[in-house]
């Protein structure tokens, strides 16, 4: 989740130094799928899709990311370029430990939209509770789910006498034989 103070007036606190903010409201946010949901279901559009959003879509999905129904409207505009800038910050990170190789990392050409994600946590019988967590953790699940279900690749026959070289010269080292 990430919280943002708007409205506030910032000054400097000598005894720490370093910069706070006075009054404003927190703004509560978070980049999940129930998030992207109502984005979608209110633009008709996929989110993550390639096309270009314009300022007012982006926009939106700020205020989509709001945990609080109750959020006033205006408090919205009030974010500033460096709100911006958390937000895109927050969007891009990884938020889990688990990373891929390059060979693992395929990309699909298909079209991600909430829906699909949704069929995938079903698919993988993922919990529900899931739909709340950061999207690219909730992610990184799927890849893993759906790289542990795949079956091992066969080797191909020069990459099984390969491997049949590499153990006999092991053999071969450890005895002390010549073959």
């Amino acid at each position: 989740m990430l919280t943002i103070t708007v409205g506030g007036t910032e000054s400097f606190d000598e005894k720490t130094d370093s910069f706070v903010t006075v009054g404003g409201t927190q703004l509560q946010l978070e980049h999940s799928l129930v998030s992207l949901s109502k984005w979608e279901s209110k633009h008709e559009k996929p989110f993550l899709g390639k096309g270009e959003k314009t300022s007012e879509e982006v926009f939106d999905y700020v205020r989509c990311m709001s945990l609080s129904e109750e959020t006033p409207e205006e408090l919205f505009y009030d974010l500033t370029d460096d709100h911006f800038t958390r937000v895109n910050a927050y969007l891009d990170k990884k938020m889990t430990a688990t990373w891929f190789s390059e060979r693992a990392a395929k990309r699909s050409q298909e079209v991600v939209t909430a829906e699909l994600i949704y069929y995938w946590m079903i698919q993988f019988q993922i919990p529900w509770e899931a739909q709340y967590w950061h999207l690219n953790r909730l992610f990184t699940l799927i890849q893993v789910c759906n790289h542990k279900q795949e079956k091992p690749k066969k080797m191909s026959r020069s990459e099984i006498a390969r491997k049949n070289r590499e153990l006999n010269e092991q053999r071969k080292r450890e005895l002390g034989t010549s073959g």
